[in-house]
């Protein structure tokens, strides 16, 4: 359809006329992402149109019309000009029932007390979505909506959670989450001023129907109930979103910590769902496994303190349903074989910190992860077993995730160097002994309870015959200096020699040694500083 036809026709048309023409346009432009450089003036002035046309005391079908044109339109940062100006996002604002620049008690009045039909429903998601495009892509919008206060109408809309629709509930968890991702210091108005991270904790309380049984208990999920419906999933993960941007921050302070552990328990009941798909499930939990990431430490005790549901005696009476799904999640996102950065170091991350600082934690992850070992002929890489694919991902090429992974073995071992090569191999652990200068042996920082690990009377007998450096039993080799006489062997040793100083004297390698603290060194500097024994304890 020709854009200057409508274009003229915005401004001298009646009201039913531009309805008409933009409906037209919309059907043709519904799935158009990418536009013609060569119209980009014609659709300013198409913005232009739209939002005097808005200005206006129009129909709300024809708002609504003019919203999706808008909306589509919106897909182009280049022609968000006129959008993004005051009087622009004051438009949509209003349009989408958020009343930018009022007071936020009156605000939150006029959004209880609106009764809205069908019609005027769709205006207001239609504007929500319209927002959603133009904060995220125009810089311009986002200052302009700290300008307005549009944190402060989204936080009024959250009030009325209760009783809000699907859409209008999903794009407003949207916007809060557009917003505080896009600009932190609007993240410091809404935890700070607007008390977000509480509003948005209700929000999922309500959308999970939680029901309390103790102070951060949450009652078991009904194992006959129906799976979670699509729109409350959908809900969910953008109030987990939103959650996750403002937690980001440095946390502190008795309000804090009490209001963490209320999500730290509404998310163990979330783990404890399903979603209508297997995948929607993985990715909920997705969401709930970064939030958990952001919460202090000391707050996932809430993960295994349940005490209504009770727990296991051999683990203190702890509750360790919400860990397995942590097992079981980590044990898919390895299966995957792919997005390892993003889709799995989050899961090992947590299980890591929870290992570290929970005793129960780690013991029932060590019994499943690292149970005792008996079969030492297979290298620790090799295999399906959960501890083969974590060794495996020890040498994996992105630094992130090697590191992640071995720092999880480490501390399921108590960062003892000596029980971690017992299951991984020197060579596979060699990269997180160089960073954390262990290369000599010893432990890391952290204390840990005193409890011993007991080997295997198999793991016992082959001790003697394991490769330090592979973690296995090698098949016997031929020796292949058996047959050589004295002057053969000497000749060859000095051509080893030959060949090392070679490379070392074209700085294609370079001999290191390993210093007193346990951290690499040129060979020379180690030579000339021998190591100090006398005040070293045996471990």
């Amino acid at each position: 359809m020709d854009l200057n036809s409508i274009v003229s026709h915005l401004e001298n048309t009646n009201e039913e006329e531009i309805e008409k023409l933009l409906l037209q346009y919309n059907r043709e432009n519904s799935h158009t992402f990418s536009f013609d450089q060569k119209e980009e003036s014609l659709r300013i002035k198409l913005c232009q149109g739209v939002l005097s046309v808005l200005g206006r005391k129009v129909h709300p079908s024809c708002q609504k019309t003019c919203l999706e044109t808008l909306r589509i339109l919106s897909r182009d940062k280049r022609v968000l000009g006129p959008v993004a100006t005051r009087e622009g996002m004051l438009i949509l604002g209003g349009m989408a029932r958020l009343n930018p620049g009022e007071e936020g008690d009156e605000n939150q009045k006029h959004s209880q007390e609106d009764t809205q039909s069908e019609e005027e429903e769709r205006v207001v998601v239609e504007a929500l979505k319209c927002l959603c495009n133009v904060v995220y892509n125009s810089p311009a919008a986002q200052q302009v909506c700290v300008d307005v206060q549009l944190a402060h109408g989204l936080c009024a809309i959250l009030h009325t959670a209760r009783t809000w629709h699907h859409e209008v509930g999903l794009f407003t968890l949207r916007l809060v989450f557009l917003l505080s991702a896009l600009r932190p210091d609007v993240r410091g108005v809404f935890r700070r001023e607007l008390h977000a991270v509480r509003l948005l904790t209700e929000v999922l309380e309500h959308t999970l129907d939680v029901s309390w049984v103790g102070p951060y208990e949450a009652a078991r999920p009904d194992p006959q109930a129906l799976p979670m419906p699509a729109e409350e999933n959908e809900r969910t993960m953008e109030a987990l979103k939103a959650l996750f941007n403002l937690t980001l921050s440095d946390t502190g302070g008795e309000e804090d910590d009490h209001q963490f552990r209320v999500i730290a328990a509404i998310l163990r009941h979330l783990l404890m769902l399903k979603t209508e798909t297997e995948d929607k499930t993985e990715e909920v939990h997705s969401h709930a496994i970064n939030l958990l990431n952001n919460l202090p430490v000391s707050c996932l005790d809430v993960l295994i303190d349940v005490p209504v549901q009770g727990g296991l005696e051999m683990y203190s009476g702890k509750n360790l349903d919400a860990i397995q799904m942590l097992i079981d999640f980590m044990e898919k996102r390895m299966d995957k074989g792919s997005n390892y950065k993003e889709g799995l170091t989050p899961v090992l991350s947590l299980l890591t910190e929870g290992s570290r600082h929970h005793r129960e934690i780690r013991r029932f992850i060590k019994a499943q992860v690292l149970p005792p070992l008996k079969d030492v002929k297979i290298r620790p890489e090799i295999g399906t077993t959960t501890r083969n694919k974590l060794v495996r991902l020890m040498t994996h090429v992105d630094m992130g995730v090697k590191q992640t992974a071995a720092e999880f073995l480490f501390v399921l071992c108590k960062e003892s160097v000596d029980n971690l090569l017992k299951y991984t191999g020197y060579g596979n652990a060699a990269g997180l002994l160089v960073a954390r200068g262990l290369l000599a042996g010893g432990r890391g920082e952290t204390q840990y309870s005193d409890d011993e690990d007991s080997d295997t009377e198999e793991y016992k007998s082959a001790k003697p015959f394991i490769n330090p450096i592979t973690g296995h039993v090698e098949e016997p080799m031929p020796n292949p200096v058996e047959e050589m006489t004295e002057e053969q062997k000497e000749y060859e040793a000095q051509k080893l020699v030959n060949m090392f100083d070679k490379l070392s004297r074209q700085n294609v390698i370079r001999p290191m040694g390993v210093m007193p603290d346990g951290t690499l060194a040129p060979l020379e500097e180690t030579l000339c500083d021998p190591p100090d024994d006398s005040g070293s304890d045996s471990d």
